[in-house]
């Protein structure tokens, strides 16, 4: 039963020191393991005279007796693997990067799934639907047995959630069992529509949702009126049947109906913890796996989700997934080399070699995700198109390809990348690399020869990989455009409080560019113009509407799909060609060759995260050859 409030609050994890590899083959002798535990007991304390109940987190270390024989016996199928970043969210509504995406993926259900293989819009919670002949009313049916749990990660025990029981005033009057429901989907979009969630993605989801973006870009966020969320498009006649209204006849809504920012979320589980609810010992989870380990900065561990229905289990034979943090790829490849991690990016300085001697252990993976530096409009000299225009005209993309990424990737001059409905042919629209149409834009902005240009913040993710593609487009802007490197101020962030930098609404706490990459959350050209760059959407560039926005609008809004490929060439030459407003610059498309020991065997999902849970190892041979 969750019930946090009688005796211990249970929040962090067993950190078992040196025993899960070590623990496996040898002898029988017993051995005396440390287990550390670390856990939150509520206290009473007195503050000003008066008892409050507080939160205080205690630390215990205890000594467990193991064999391991016993151990080797119960080793469950694990996927060992390094990340270079904590997990910024685990939070459905908040999820917005790579790594979010692919936890949320694998602990939550959501509507609908992609499959891996074909990228089709698969079943999921939602067994079938259906649209209304105006294609405006989606109707989905929404299976009811999938049931919300609870990991305790001390225990190591995983139970069916319990949900309050309330009456029609609202009071609790006791608590049941907890599937998974339409009304939890209800909640979960609404939840997203609600500026105060914080969710970057709301602004995908919003223009589609009928009263969503009425909601997001309410006057006054603190204060939504009631009515405006009760008028949100979605809503629940039962708990198997779920209705979505839109706002236009979407015809690639079906293409966004995976999108984890649409996935049900436990209300009163968010309702009793807040922000902190996503932390283990308090998450209630509906996927194939569950949280069983946490410890920011350093290592998170999720198991097999014992209580899921048979039919949505997966193919796949992985157990455990314990990830450890490390410091970056040339760390990762190293356990990798040393057969202690499945998979790892190879590092530049190891990619020929890697290439050369490991042909049969590596990934060619062509993730559709397109890399580029964004630009500041409300930030001098930004402000210039012909700036904008000129920094981006000055660099040579092969050479970029041939020299940071080592012949791996596509230059890109337009953002939509092929395979994506709607998105032009690689070659055919955008300025791309033309020096001398770049020296006279700078000129034509008033500086020449990058005469009296101000020293401006270029503001990257951390990694050795970012800072070579930062020095190289410096030389390439000191090669073209006179614009010394000592101009431009360099600065590195974690890749959560580079989000955050760039999100920011002051222009004094954002920098002048910024690196990023946008990969697809569902297969249409709308997810890369019109979820990247609309000025109502996330819009980190902070520009102005203007027409391409009109435009943008427009082929989202046009029901016939040969109209909406000629209009979306249209916007790419109005945003990339050469009077284009250039809200980023466009550099290349990821094609990353990936380590991967033979005994793991997996389709990579293009949309939405990993399916982890048909993911498949060999464990005769993962353990042999880790010699145990």
């Amino acid at each position: 039963m969750f019930n946090s409030k009688k005796g211990l609050l249970l929040v962090a994890m067993l950190v078992f020191v040196g025993v899960l590899l070590a623990a496996c083959g040898g002898t029988a002798e017993p051995e005396v393991v440390e287990v550390t535990r670390v856990v939150v007991e509520e206290k009473e304390v007195i503050v000003e005279g008066t008892p409050e109940i507080q939160e205080v987190v205690v630390t215990q270390v205890v000594e467990v007796e193991v064999t391991q024989e016993v151990m080797a016996e119960k080793e469950p199928v694990t996927m060992y693997a390094t990340s270079t970043t904590d997990i910024p969210s685990l939070d459905p509504q908040t999820g917005e990067d790579s790594v979010s995406i692919a936890y949320i993926k694998n602990l939550f259900a959501h509507l609908t799934a992609y499959d891996a293989e074909t990228a089709e819009v698969v079943p999921e919670a939602a067994t079938s639907w259906s649209v209304s002949d105006d294609g405006l009313v989606y109707t989905f049916n929404i299976r009811t047995d999938i049931p919300w749990v609870y990991h305790n990660p001390v225990t190591g025990e995983t139970t069916q959630a319990m949900r309050p029981v309330t009456d029609d005033a609202g009071e609790v009057t006791g608590e049941e069992p907890a599937f998974v429901d339409a009304y939890d989907f209800v909640y979960g979009i609404k939840r997203a529509c609600n500026p105060n969630t914080g969710s970057y993605y709301s602004s995908v989801v919003a223009p589609t949702i009928k009263g969503c973006e009425a909601v997001l870009n309410a006057e006054d966020p603190d204060n939504v009126p009631a009515e405006l969320i009760d008028a949100i498009g979605v809503s629940a006649p039962d708990a198997e049947t779920l209705i979505i209204e839109l706002e236009f006849p979407a015809g690639f809504f079906l293409s966004m109906t995976p999108l984890w920012t649409l996935a049900a979320t436990p209300e009163w589980v968010i309702d009793e913890y807040g922000e902190d609810w996503i932390e283990a010992g308090r998450i209630v989870t509906s996927g194939n796996y569950v949280l069983d380990e946490w410890v920011h900065g350093v290592r998170r561990t999720i198991l097999r989700n014992p209580l899921m229905p048979e039919d949505m289990q997966g193919s796949g034979n992985i157990d455990r997934i314990i990830t450890n943090e490390v410091p970056d790829s040339t760390t990762s490849y190293a356990l990798w080399l040393n057969g202690e991690v499945e998979e790892s990016a190879i590092p530049d300085a190891e990619l020929q070699a890697h290439k050369e001697n490991f042909a049969d252990e590596t990934d060619q993976v062509a993730d559709l995700a397109v890399f580029y530096q964004g630009f500041r409009f409300d930030k001098p000299p930004f402000d210039d198109p012909n700036v904008r225009r000129a920094f981006s005209a000055a660099l040579d993309r092969e050479a970029f390809i041939e020299v940071v990424r080592q012949g791996e990737g596509l230059p890109m001059k337009h953002l939509a990348p092929p395979g994506i409905f709607g998105a032009v042919p690689i070659d055919e629209v955008g300025v791309g690399f033309n020096p001398e149409y770049a020296a006279e834009r700078l000129a034509e902005a008033g500086y020449p020869n990058c005469e009296g240009f101000p020293q401006i913040t270029l503001l990257g993710y951390s990694g050795a990989s970012t800072l070579n593609w930062i020095e190289f487009v410096q030389a390439n802007w000191a090669e073209n455009l006179g614009c010394s490197p000592d101009l431009i101020q360099i600065e590195q962030l974690p890749f959560s409080e580079l989000l955050d930098a760039t999100a920011s609404d002051d222009p004094a706490e954002a920098p002048h560019m910024w690196t990023l990459g946008w990969g697809p959350d569902y297969a249409d050209q709308n997810n890369w113009v019109g979820d990247v760059l609309w000025c109502e959407g996330s819009n980190r560039q902070k520009r102005e509407c203007d027409a391409v926005d009109e435009m943008i609008v427009d082929a989202r809004t046009d029901p016939d799909p040969e109209s909406r490929i000629a209009k979306y060439r249209a916007i790419e030459e109005a945003l990339f060609g050469e009077e284009g407003t250039f809200p980023i610059m466009p550099i290349y498309l990821r094609i990353a060759s990936q380590a991967r020991h033979n005994w793991l065997d997996g389709t990579r999902s293009l949309f939405g995260g990993n399916q982890w849970y048909n993911w498949t190892i060999d464990q005769d041979t993962q353990l042999t050859a880790r010699g145990q």
